[in-house]
C-alpha cells in the first residue's frame, strides 16, 4: 500500500507511519513542524519527507499526483493557541480542504480522518456521548475548523472512516495535561487538577486501528474510545509514580475554566462492532511512556486549546 500522511511527523502519524513502513508500506508525510518533529521518523528506503504545508494547494496536488497514495491519513491540524484563529483556519480549513479536494480528483481508495470530541460542544447533551449526538463545535476555534473539514469530507464522496477521538496520549504527546503535568513536576512548580474526567487512549492502540481503516475495514464516523473515563487526577497522579518523585506535590484543585467540560465520554459501541475488541493499554504503562520520551526529547511546548494561561507560568 502506498499511503500518504499529513502530519505525519507529529504524534498520531508518526506512530502510523511506523507501522506502516513495518509492515512493508511506501510512505510518504508532510509536515510543517509546527507541533512534529524531524526525528520521529528516522530515514527509511520506502519512506519520504515533505517539510512544508497542505495550505499550498499546488504542492499538495503535485504530491497527489506524484505519488498516486490508495490511502491518505489527514492527521495534520493546527491547536497550539485557542485564539490564533488564523493558523486553525489556515491548516484546518484551507489546508484540509486541499487534501480532500486532491485524494478526490485522484481517486485515492481510502480517506482516514480525525475530529475532536470537542465536535459535540462544551455541554454534550447525553454521556455518553453517540454517533447521533448534534454536532456543536462552536465552543472553541479548533473545534469549528476540525468540523468544518469534516464536512467537506462528508461532501466529496470519498470513501472515508472519521475517528472522533477521546485523549490521545502516549509518546511524543505535546498537548494537554500530560506534558504540562510533567515539564511542571520536572520545573519544581506546581499544578492544578480540575474535576474533570477523561477518557485517555494510547496513541498506539489508535495507530493499529487505523491500520485496519486503511485496509477497509469501516465505513463513516466512529468514535475511538474505551468507553470509560478517569479523573484527571488520576492522570497526574500516574505522571508522578512514572517521575519516581521522592515525595507526593500536592496539586490545586480548581474549578471548570469557561472552555472546558466536565467529561467528554464516547460510545464505541460501533467501533468495537466493526473493527473488533481493542485492548487498550493501561493508563499506567502509557504514561510511563511518554515520560520516557519526555525525558529524552523534551515536550516541545506543552500546549492545550484552553484558555489556563496560569498554567504556563
Amino acid at each position: 500500500m502506498k499511503t500518504l500522511i499529513t502530519g505525519g511527523l507529529g504524534q498520531i502519524g508518526s506512530h502510523i507511519a511506523e507501522m506502516m513502513l513495518k509492515r512493508g508500506d511506501e510512505v510518504l508525510v508532510i509536515d510543517n513542524l509546527a507541533t512534529g518533529r524531524r526525528e520521529h521518523l528516522p530515514d527509511h528506503p520506502r519512506l519520504q519527507v515533505v517539510l512544508d504545508t497542505i495550505a499550498d494547494r499546488n504542492l499538495v496536488n503535485q504530491l497527489f499526483e506524484e505519488f498516486k497514495p490508495d490511502a491518505v491519513v489527514h492527521a495534520a491540524a493546527s491547536y497550539k493557541d485557542p485564539d490564533d484563529w488564523y493558523s486553525d483556519t489556515i491548516t484546518n480549513c484551507v489546508g484540509g480542504a486541499n487534501v480532500v479536494d486532491a485524494a478526490k480528483r485522484f481517486s485515492t481508495q481510502r480517506f482516514i480522518y480525525f475530529q475532536t470530541s470537542l465536535c459535540y460542544g462544551l455541554k454534550p447533551q447525553e454521556q455518553p456521548i453517540t454517533l447521533k449526538h448534534p454536532r456543536q463545535p462552536e465552543g472553541s476555534s479548533y473545534a469549528i475548523s476540525k468540523t468544518t473539514n469534516e464536512l467537506y469530507l462528508e461532501l466529496s464522496g470519498i470513501d472515508y472512516v472519521t475517528f472522533r477521538l477521546a485523549n490521545v496520549v502516549g509518546p511524543r504527546n505535546v498537548a494537554g495535561p500530560l506534558p504540562i503535568f510533567y515539564q511542571r513536576l520536572k520545573d519544581g512548580k506546581k499544578c492544578f487538577v480540575t474535576n474533570s474526567r477523561r477518557d485517555f487512549v494510547f496513541v498506539k492502540d489508535l495507530a493499529q486501528t487505523v491500520l485496519k481503516a486503511c485496509d477497509g475495514v469501516g465505513r463513516g464516523a466512529y468514535h475511538f474510545s474505551s468507553g470509560s473515563d478517569v479523573p484527571i487526577s488520576e492522570l497526574y497522579d500516574a505522571v508522578v509514580k512514572a517521575m519516581d518523585l521522592p515525595d507526593y506535590p500536592q496539586p490545586d484543585i480548581r474549578e471548570l475554566g469557561p472552555d472546558d467540560v466536565a467529561s467528554i465520554l464516547l460510545d464505541p459501541s460501533r467501533t468495537f462492532k466493526d473493527f473488533g475488541p481493542i485492548s487498550f493499554t493501561p493508563i499506567q504503562e502509557t504514561v510511563t511512556a511518554a515520560i520516557s520520551y519526555y525525558k529524552k526529547h523534551g515536550t516541545l511546548g506543552e500546549y492545550t486549546h484552553l484558555r489556563f494561561k496560569e498554567q504556563k507560568s
